[in-house]
């Protein structure tokens, strides 16, 4: 193949396979163009299906190939000497992710460090992409009992999703996981006014967003385990029904 590889034919392609749940074809698609960045010597490309392979694999849960691939990306950027660039930290953010999802929540906090840093210091305040970075970091802190530092960060994520025209499905989500740091913290009887009144916004917010994409399928299925975990069945049904409906349509 000749020229240079279109990046967005990449990721195109790709939301085609994760819109139909297709992982097989998303994860083969992946490697296929990472074998072929790498034939090339292509660092840019390398690095971005790097990254969308160790998000692919958290999601599946894939614990060793996902730190393999994030302990690859890092060394990248390392070895690239790129570090203070903005998308070396999109991949800290998710070399991060994947490390707290696989209980290293310790190992993940410097590199959200890193991406925190960069971000402010190279985006507009409210970069959707600072909200983002807010709602992981802070689940990582949940996780090391940190809770008036995630809530912190929770609370600027919802002021920055709340701006945005998109940002009902991201706020619910932020909610979503106010609601279970109020649990870890205060327990589940103690926080059960806390809860609930989190769940109301939620679910307020994913029945006034219009767009039913294959992004807010997404944002349904990972909503629904929550609302099923603190009982909503009804509710938690009806988001995977509309995920799934959303999916078939595709």
């Amino acid at each position: 193949m000749n020229g240079c590889i279109s990046i967005d034919r990449i990721l195109s392609k790709l939301d085609e396979h994760l819109h139909q749940n297709d992982y097989p074809a998303a994860e083969r698609h992946l490697r296929y163009w990472l074998d072929e960045a790498e034939a090339r010597g292509d660092l840019r490309v390398g690095l971005l299906v790097q990254n969308e392979l160790m998000g692919l694999y958290r999601k599946l849960g894939r614990r060793e190939e996902a730190i393999q691939c994030a302990d690859a990306a890092l060394r990248r950027v390392r070895d690239a000497a790129i570090g203070h660039q903005v998308g070396a930290a999109t991949t800290y953010l998710n070399a991060a992710t994947v490390y707290k999802a696989f209980g290293m929540a310790e190992s993940a906090l410097p590199l959200f460090e890193n991406a925190k840093q960069i971000y402010e210091r190279e985006l507009e305040p409210h970069d959707t992409r600072i909200a983002g970075l807010c709602n992981n970091m802070a689940l990582a802190l949940v996780d090391l009992g940190r809770f008036s530092e995630a809530d912190t960060l929770y609370r600027r994520a919802i002021e920055i999703t709340q701006t945005c025209e998109t940002g009902a499905p991201e706020t619910a989500i932020t909610y979503l996981n106010m609601a279970s740091a109020a649990e870890a913290e205060h327990g589940l009887e103690a926080a059960s006014e806390s809860i609930e009144d989190l769940l109301e916004k939620a679910e307020k917010l994913l029945e006034s967003y219009e767009k039913r994409d294959g992004y807010y399928a997404f944002v349904c299925e990972k909503c629904a385990s929550v609302f099923d975990y603190y009982g909503h069945f009804y509710y938690a049904k009806e988001l995977s029904a509309r995920a799934r409906r959303i999916y078939e349509g595709t």
